[in-house]
């Protein structure tokens, strides 16, 4: 049974292994991809082309440079912080904070995931 004590669920997402992890770092699809697929949300991943829906950079969109497991965050191209010194650092970004317009089609297992919800 799952607690609803809100430490022990961010204690056990912290700590779950990788493997489930990656089911943590998912976002939902665009209408039209709904539609197509089936499906109402995917993993993401590199190279997927995102939006960003929430926080200061809301609107921008931009494909995905890196997917950080562990710390479940997302890297997308063009989202920088400033630094105090004038330098620039890729912002992380939590998955659930985008939506996918545009899936990266390279892996052949990615597609046959995605077709197996398809009626």
């Amino acid at each position: 049974m799952k607690t609803k004590k809100p430490g022990k669920n961010r204690k056990r997402q912290a700590n779950a292994p990788l493997h489930k992890k990656q089911k943590m770092v998912a976002a939902h699809l665009s209408e039209t991809l709904r539609k197509r697929y089936g499906k109402r949300s995917l993993s993401v991943r590199k190279d997927d082309l995102v939006k960003i829906m929430r926080g200061r950079d809301k609107g921008k969109e931009g494909k995905i440079e890196r997917v950080d497991l562990k710390k479940s965050k997302i890297f997308i191209v063009g989202i920088k912080n400033k630094k105090n010194d004038g330098s620039e650092k890729v912002r992380p970004i939590d998955p659930s904070k985008v939506l996918i317009l545009e899936l990266d089609l390279a892996d052949k297992e990615r597609i046959k995931k995605i077709e197996r919800g398809i009626k």
